[in-house]
């Protein structure tokens, strides 16, 4: 197959024209000439980038055997906490070395603009150091009051633990991912997603130049209905995570459940932002357009239903309806790009039909979108969008995962509450007002694992970040809670005599 040729560091290059990518198992490189393929796509341009080798269940047993003989054999388990920050610390050099090559294989592969693409490294970085430094700080064993008894419970890594990662976010979901996992002493398989899979390939020949042990990360490619079905349901893993839609979450789930394998899901999700009468309406507007933009608005948790104090509204949809057509779309590489592309011709036709869909049943279109017009590139462009009217509309009830937004009036504090609360979602919501008191009522009332109060999309390491209902469930990411639940419990009882 003909791969095309955009302006790239050399490492990118090498890494694109070496024939067909292969996965990497217990430190092999597995597929060649004679695998079967499947083809990443720049979505930018609509062109093939690179060949990757498809693995199949064969493959992936091969894989979960090797995280299994690495947590048994290789000593990562057995490390001190210290020696494993030292090796997880030489992973982050290595991969902050090639920072820029990941992060233009991010950006070739998924659509992201490069300077995003280069902030989800770096987000990658601080969540390996970051967790490495909290399992230093982690006592092994916690004493147990039991009358009679000399009770501890002792904090062990659970074993091979396997993760499915999504294409929005692939290098900086790994990071939330594996971080925790590695740091409490297991071992990794994880599935990249096919329309994804270059830089997350990429970080697992860099952990074998930084010294991990073979076995201990493995990454297995190819297609989630064949490969990440057969890692999900595979009987050996001891932990599962799944980062996805919450279609595709039950499969996982129940999957899990016939071994019983605990599973970590995290889901879609339908954000709601409420915008008070007081607050500043230019900031605002930007700061809520800069959301549902970012990444062409490709983000589970975004503020997707603007919900907006009835005195104010006409000024604020003039100021985002401004914003929104000002926003340069272009090549994700351009330095001039505020928005890039979607990540392939499937998600360009999600986002018109809900669009056209909406329309139908009745919503307004404040500002219309479509398909976008990008000069030489032929890749998977469309144009921001205001929705407006009921919330019962389908683009406002479903995850539509593009750079739309629905907006909807409210005259009370209560009525605003209950419109957030009208959705099976439970992700993320936010709150803008000037009223300390009003934002921390509200914030408190809007059900959701996280809320926000005058900003939207933020994820400070320690705070943790999970959903509930529809959005997910298993414990949440980000958080010194995450980092226990890669510790299994080891109640050890003695009798005082």
């Amino acid at each position: 197959m003909a791969i095309s040729s955009e302006t790239r560091l050399p490492e990118v290059e090498a890494f694109l024209a070496g024939g067909p990518v292969p996965s990497l198992v217990g430190g092999q490189m597995i597929g060649d000439a004679q695998s079967s393929v499947f083809c990443s796509v720049d979505p930018g341009t609509g062109k093939p980038l690179a060949d990757i080798c498809e693995m199949g269940a064969g493959d992936v047993d091969r894989a979960v055997t090797a995280a299994q003989r690495a947590f048994d054999a290789s000593g990562w388990a057995s490390l001190s906490p210290a020696d494993r920050r030292a090796a997880l610390g030489r992973l982050a050099d290595e991969v902050e070395r090639h920072k820029d090559v990941l992060a233009q294989l991010e950006s070739l592969d998924g659509g992201k603009i490069l300077a995003q693409a280069a902030g989800d490294v770096q987000n990658f970085l601080d969540s390996i150091r970051y967790f490495a430094n909290a399992a230093m700080e982690v006592e092994p064993t916690s004493p147990l009051t039991a009358e009679g008894f000399d009770a501890y419970q002792a904090r062990r890594p659970w074993g091979p633990c396997g993760f499915i990662f999504p294409w929005n976010f692939p290098i900086l979901l790994v990071g939330w991912g594996i971080a925790p996992a590695l740091a409490a002493g297991n071992t990794v398989v994880i599935k990249p997603a096919e329309d994804t899979p270059l830089s997350t390939t990429y970080l697992a020949r860099l952990a074998q130049q930084a010294g991990i042990p073979d076995g201990v990360i493995n990454v297995i490619n190819g297609p989630g209905a064949t490969t990440g079905a057969a890692l999900a349901a595979h009987p050996d893993l001891r932990r599962m995570s799944f980062t996805g839609s919450p279609e595709v979450g039950r499969l996982i789930g129940e999957a899990c459940g016939r071994n019983l394998v605990p599973v970590k899901l995290e889901l879609g999700g339908k954000g709601a932002a409420v915008v008070f009468d007081d607050v500043d309406v230019a900031r605002t507007a930007a700061n809520l357009v800069g959301a549902v933009t970012f990444h062409a608005g490709q983000v589970c948790c975004d503020a997707t239903r603007w919900l907006v104090h009835r005195p104010i509204y006409d000024r604020f949809v003039d100021e985002v309806t401004a914003r929104m057509k000002a926003v340069k779309i272009g090549y994700q590489l351009d330095e001039a790009t505020q928005m890039g592309p979607v990540v392939n011709e499937k998600q360009r036709r999600r986002v018109l039909d809900y669009l056209e869909r909406g329309q139908q049943e009745g919503a307004q279109a404040v500002l219309e979108g479509g398909p976008a017009e990008v000069p030489g590139r032929d890749g998977f462009y469309v144009r921001p969008a205001l929705l407006a009217g009921s919330l019962e509309n389908v683009a406002a009830r479903e995850e539509i995962f593009g750079p739309v937004a629905y907006l909807a009036t409210f005259d009370e504090e209560d009525e605003a509450v209950a419109m957030v609360n009208q959705t099976d979602y439970g992700l993320a919501n936010s709150v803008w007002t000037a009223d300390a008191a009003r934002a921390d009522r509200v914030a408190r009332r809007m059900v959701a694992g996280n809320s926000w109060i005058n900003c939207h999309n933020v994820f400070p390491l320690g705070v943790p970040y999970g959903g509930v209902h529809q959005s997910g469930l298993g414990g949440g990411v980000n958080s010194i809670e995450t980092l226990h639940d890669y510790w299994r419990k080891l109640s050890v009882v003695r009798p005082i005599e």
